[in-house]
C-alpha cells in the first residue's frame, strides 16, 4: 500500500482500469444518467443568456431620446445608445485612417453633407501614395532594427502594392490601427488597476483564463447582437479577444520592477501617480511593449475571422477565396497577411528591445532624420501624384495604388501547382486519406463517442485528485461537469478526440525536433525563427493548402492542427533544454555520462516541468484550430457556434457553446500547470 500511494504511476494504472471497467459496465441503452445526462432545466441555459441579453438591450433603463433630425422623441435604451455611440466613434475612426491611406469623403461628409460635397469636388481627402507608405515602412524598419528589417518592411510593403493588394492590404491596416490602441490602453488600465488592487487581480484572473481560453467565433456572436455588422463590429470584437494578453503582461511587468526602484522613486518625492507613469510603467516598459507585439498579433489573427460579422479586407477577399476554391488568389491574399502579420511583428518587437538613450544631446536634424525625410519623400510623391491625376485624368494613377486587376499575379502559377499536384498525387493521397479516416480517425471517434458520463466524470475527478489534490479534483470535474450538463456532450466528446489525436502527434514531432535542434546553437537559431515565422501565420493560413490536397474531412483539419500546433511543444523544448543551468550539464559529464545519458538523466527531466507548459499550449492552440476548423466541415463543437452566428436567437447558444471549448482547454491547463510547479518545487528550480 505505500508504494501505491508514493507512485502516481500506480494509481493512474488503477484509475484507468476502474475507468474502463465502468465504460464496459454501463450500457448505452440502460445507462440512463450515468451513460447521458438527461435533459434538464440546464438545458435552458443558452435560452435564459439570450433573453437576459436581449432584456439589457432592449428594456433595461428605458430614456427619451430626442431625434433633432426627425423633430421628435422617441424610447431607447441606455445600452443602445452606448453601442450606437460606441459603434460611430469607432466607424469613424476606421474610416478616417481608412481615408487617409486611400482616399475618400465619409470623414468629410461626417462634419458637413453629402450636398456640400457635391458642390465642392475638392472637399475630399486624397490617398496617400504607395511609394511613401513603402519609404515610410523601410525608415522605421531602419530605425527600430537596421538594415535587414528595413528591406523586410518595405520590400513587403512593395510586393503588396505591385501585386495589386494595396486596398484591401490598407483596409485591414486601418482596422489593426484602430483595434490596437484600444486594446492596448484598455489592457493597460486594466493591469494597472489590478497591480494596484489585488483584489481586482483575483476577480479578474478567472475571466482572463476564460476569455483566453474561448474560440474567435464565440466573441462574433454578442458582438453582433449588441453592435450589428460592419467594420465597427470587427474591431470591436477584436479588441475584446486581444486585450487579455495586454493585461496580463501589463501586471507581470509592473511585478517584476524591483523593490529598490520603487523606494528610489518614493525617496524622490513621487507622488503616487508619478511614482506610475514616471517609475514603474517606464521600467515596465519591454514587458509591456511585449503585450503591444501580441496585441497586435492577436488583431491580425482576428482579421480574418472579422470578416465574418462584415470586417473588410485582407481577411474578407480570402474568406471568399476560399469560398470560391480559388486557391491561387488565397494563396497571394495569404501571404500579404503574412507579410504584415511578420513586419507588425518583427517592428513591434525590435521597438520593445531598442535602448532609448535619455541623455543624448543631438541637433534637431540629426534627432528627427528619419521623421525629416519621410515627411520630404511624402511631399514629393504627392505633389507627383497629384500632377499626374491632373495631366492624365481618365488615366489610372499608378502612384496612389494599383488595381488587383492591373498588379502582378502568380494565381495562375498557383493554380497549375495545385491541378498538378491533384492529379499526380491524387491516387496517394486518397488512399491515405482513407486508410487515416477508416483505421485510425474513425475507430478513435467510435471509441471516444463510447465513454459514459459517469466513467468519464470518474477519470477526470480521479486525474484531478492524483494530480493536485482535492481541490484540483473539485476545479476540473466542475469544468468538465458544466459540459455534461449540456446537450453537446457527443459534440465535446469528438471535439476531445481530434484534440487528443492532434496533441498526440504535434508533442511527438515538436518535442524530437526540438530535442534534436537544441543539441546545437546553430540549429536553435533556426528553429526559434521557424516557430517565430509560422506563430506569425493567421490561423487561417493554415487551411488553404490541406483543403488543397485533401478536401473538406476530419483528417484535413487535424493535418492544419498539428502543423499550428506543433510550434509551441516545438518551441518549450528548445527553451526548456537550452534553459538547463550549464555547471550541471559539466557536472554529469565529469560524472562519466555520456551525452545520450546526460539528455536522458540530466537536462530532459530539468527540462520536463517547461516542455509540459509547451505541451499546454498545444492544447490550446489545437482547440483554437480545431473550432475554425468547422469552416471546412467538422461534426464538433465549433461547428455548432459557426451554426449559431447565423441563428437569430443563437446569441446565448453561442455564448454557452465558447464556454464548453474554454473549459475543456482550463480543464487541461490546471492538470499540467499544477502538475509543472509541482515538479519545479522537487527539482528546486521554483
Amino acid at each position: 500500500m505505500k508504494y501505491f500511494t508514493e507512485h502516481k504511476w500506480t494509481q493512474f494504472v488503477a484509475l484507468l482500469a476502474v475507468f474502463f471497467a465502468l465504460v464496459m459496465a454501463i450500457d448505452p441503452v440502460t445507462g440512463g444518467n450515468l451513460w447521458r445526462l438527461q435533459e434538464t432545466v440546464f438545458w435552458l441555459l443558452p435560452d435564459a443568456v439570450n433573453d437576459g441579453l436581449k432584456f439589457l438591450i432592449n428594456d433595461f433603463w428605458v430614456v427619451d431620446i430626442y431625434d433633432s433630425e426627425l423633430d421628435l422623441t422617441e424610447e431607447s435604451t441606455m445600452m443602445k445608445e452606448f453601442t450606437r455611440a460606441l459603434s460611430g466613434a469607432v466607424l469613424f475612426s476606421i474610416n478616417l485612417i481608412r481615408e487617409l491611406l486611400l482616399g475618400g469623403v465619409k470623414t468629410v461628409v461626417a462634419f458637413t453633407s453629402w450636398d456640400f460635397i457635391s458642390d465642392n469636388e475638392w472637399a475630399r481627402i486624397p490617398a496617400l501614395p504607395w511609394p511613401a507608405v513603402a519609404t515610410g515602412a523601410f525608415l522605421i524598419g531602419h530605425y527600430l532594427g537596421g538594415r535587414s528589417l528595413s528591406i523586410l518592411a518595405g520590400a513587403s510593403t512593395i510586393y503588396i502594392a505591385v501585386f495589386g493588394q494595396w486596398t484591401p492590404a490598407m483596409q485591414t491596416l486601418s482596422f489593426v490601427l484602430v483595434a490596437v490602441p484600444l486594446s492596448v490602453l484598455l489592457g493597460l488600465s486594466l493591469g494597472i488597476i489590478a497591480f494596484k488592487h489585488k483584489s481586482f487581480e483575483s476577480v479578474l484572473a478567472p475571466l482572463l483564463n476564460v476569455a483566453q481560453s474561448m474560440p474567435h467565433f464565440s466573441y462574433l456572436i454578442p458582438v453582433v447582437v449588441f453592435f450589428g455588422i460592419g467594420d465597427h463590429a470587427g474591431a470591436i470584437s477584436t479588441v475584446i479577444f486581444a486585450t487579455p494578453p495586454m493585461i496580463r503582461l501589463t501586471i507581470l511587468g509592473l511585478k517584476k520592477v524591483s523593490p529598490e526602484v520603487l523606494e528610489a522613486g518614493m525617496m524622490s518625492g513621487c507622488n503616487s501617480r508619478q511614482l506610475m507613469f514616471k517609475v514603474l510603467i517606464p521600467t515596465a516598459r519591454h514587458d509591456i511593449l511585449i503585450g503591444v507585439n501580441q496585441v497586435i498579433m492577436q488583431c491580425l489573427a482576428m482579421a480574418v475571422i472579422a470578416s465574418f460579422i462584415g470586417a473588410r479586407g485582407l481577411g474578407y477577399d480570402l474568406l471568399v477565396s476560399l469560398n470560391m476554391l480559388k486557391i491561387g488568389q488565397a494563396l497571394e491574399l495569404g501571404v500579404s497577411i503574412v507579410l504584415i502579420a511578420v513586419v507588425l511583428d518583427k517592428l513591434s518587437l525590435a521597438w520593445a528591445k531598442k535602448q532609448i538613450d535619455y541623455f543624448a544631446e543631438l541637433p534637431f536634424h540629426v534627432r528627427h532624420k528619419y521623421s525629416l525625410a519621410f515627411l520630404g519623400v511624402l511631399v514629393l510623391t504627392s505633389a507627383l501624384a497629384y500632377l499626374v491625376s491632373v495631366v492624365f485624368p481618365e488615366k489610372t494613377n499608378y502612384f496612389y495604388f494599383i488595381d488587383e486587376s492591373q498588379g502582378l499575379t502568380t494565381e495562375k502559377f498557383w493554380d497549375f501547382i495545385v491541378d498538378w499536384i491533384i492529379t499526380n498525387t491524387y491516387d496517394s493521397v486518397q488512399s491515405f486519406n482513407f486508410f487515416m479516416t477508416t483505421s485510425i480517425l474513425m475507430p478513435m471517434k467510435e471509441a471516444y463517442l463510447a465513454m459514459p458520463v459517469a466513467a468519464t466524470l470518474f477519470l477526470v475527478a480521479g486525474t484531478g485528485y492524483i494530480v493536485g489534490g482535492l481541490r484540483s479534483a473539485i476545479v476540473v470535474t466542475g469544468l468538465i461537469a458544466f459540459i455534461a450538463l449540456t446537450p453537446w456532450w457527443d459534440r465535446a466528446l469528438i471535439t476531445a478526440y481530434m484534440t487528443t489525436f492532434a496533441v498526440f502527434i504535434s508533442v511527438i514531432i515538436g518535442c524530437s525536433v526540438g530535442i534534436l535542434c537544441s543539441r546545437s546553437p546553430r540549429a536553435t537559431k533556426v528553429i526559434l525563427l521557424v516557430c517565430d515565422t509560422f506563430q506569425t501565420f493567421p490561423s487561417f493560413v493554415y487551411l488553404i493548402p490541406v483543403i488543397m490536397l485533401f478536401g473538406v474531412s476530419d483528417l484535413s483539419v487535424l493535418i492544419a492542427v498539428i502543423v499550428y500546433a506543433t510550434i509551441p511543444a516545438t518551441r518549450y523544448t528548445v527553451e526548456g533544454l537550452s534553459n538547463v543551468p550549464q555547471s550541471l550539464q559539466e557536472a554529469g559529464s565529469m560524472s562519466g555520462v555520456n551525452r545520450t545519458q546526460r539528455l536522458l538523466k540530466i537536462e530532459l527531466p530539468l527540462a520536463f516541468p517547461h516542455i509540459m507548459l509547451g505541451i499546454n499550449q498545444t492544447v490550446i492552440f489545437s482547440l483554437f484550430m480545431i473550432i475554425i476548423g468547422a469552416f471546412i466541415g467538422t461534426d464538433d463543437l465549433g461547428q455548432l457556434i459557426m451554426q449559431a452566428l447565423s441563428q437569430a436567437n443563437g446569441m446565448g447558444q453561442g455564448i454557452v457553446l465558447g464556454l464548453c471549448v474554454a473549459f475543456i482547454g482550463l480543464a487541461v491547463d490546471h492538470l499540467i500547470h499544477t502538475w509543472a510547479e509541482q515538479r519545479k518545487t522537487v527539482l528546486g528550480i521554483a
